[in-house]
């Protein structure tokens, strides 16, 4: 099983180091956020507006990457590629978890880059809480990128189901984790739909974590989503792999 896995993140990450423009292409979104919002962010005492919200855009293009990636799975399945997979001797569930592991790559050089172009803008780098945030991300993107292919597989011979899908969940998750907007204002309906929104654990840790700070509490709660996200999207998508045909 981990030599299989193997091979297939090895192959699905193949791509990736050809054409590394792809996952700077996926961040359009993200970096757009970033130059038309950040002009807007309100000044604070003790620091930058960037601390609070470069951590949200992370996560963000973290979303939007793994989120699109089933389309790759979609395209392989209209080819014919993925047909051919299935009948080699690889295990089935190492079909998706080699993929979903590939996720981590992109996800890392992301986040790298927008670290880096928001550090001459006041931004403050404390690389410990970086690097426990991004260790919490990756285990995130597991999980969404293994839903991604999921739907994928869901929507095969529809494809317009799978752009529906994906854009119908995507910016509620967004926009209820308070990656753009706080909602510890709003009213209490939406701060419950909040608090049901495994991102907004995430979220919370990794502004307190790349500002430097290690909230016992905050942080374990973001781990405990991440790992449910995780498995719930490793085990829907191997049930899945396992009946594809």
């Amino acid at each position: 099983m981990i030599t299989d896995t193997v091979t297939v993140f090895s192959r699905e990450l193949r791509p990736v180091l050809r054409d590394p423009f792809s996952v700077v292409f996926s961040m359009i979104q993200p970096l757009v956020f970033l130059g038309l919002f950040a002009p807007l962010l309100p000044e604070v005492e003790g620091g930058s507006a960037l601390q609070w919200f470069v951590p949200g855009i992370v996560v963000m293009s973290c979303l939007f990457s793994t989120s699109f990636t089933g389309s790759n799975l979609l395209f392989e399945i209209q080819t014919g590629a993925h047909e051919r997979m299935l009948v080699t001797p690889l295990r089935r569930p190492a079909l998706i978890v080699g993929r979903a592991l590939k996720e981590i790559v992109p996800m890392i050089v992301q986040t790298a880059i927008i670290v880096l172009v928001c550090a001459p803008f006041g931004f403050d780098l404390h690389a410990g809480g970086i690097v426990v945030g991004v260790a919490i991300l990756s285990v995130m993107a597991v999980g969404l990128g293994a839903l991604s292919y999921t739907l994928a597989l869901a929507s095969k011979n529809t494809e317009w189901l799978f752009w529906t899908v994906q854009q119908t969940v995507l910016f509620p998750l967004l926009l209820l984790a308070g990656i753009l907007l706080p909602v510890d204002d709003g009213p209490g309906w939406l701060r419950a739909l909040s608090s049901a929104n495994p991102l907004t654990y995430v979220v919370d840790a990794e502004r307190a974590l790349f500002n430097g700070e290690f909230p016992a509490a905050t942080v374990l709660g973001a781990v405990v989503a991440s790992v449910a996200v995780a498995v719930v999207g490793l085990a829907v998508g191997t049930r899945a792999m396992r009946r594809s045909s």
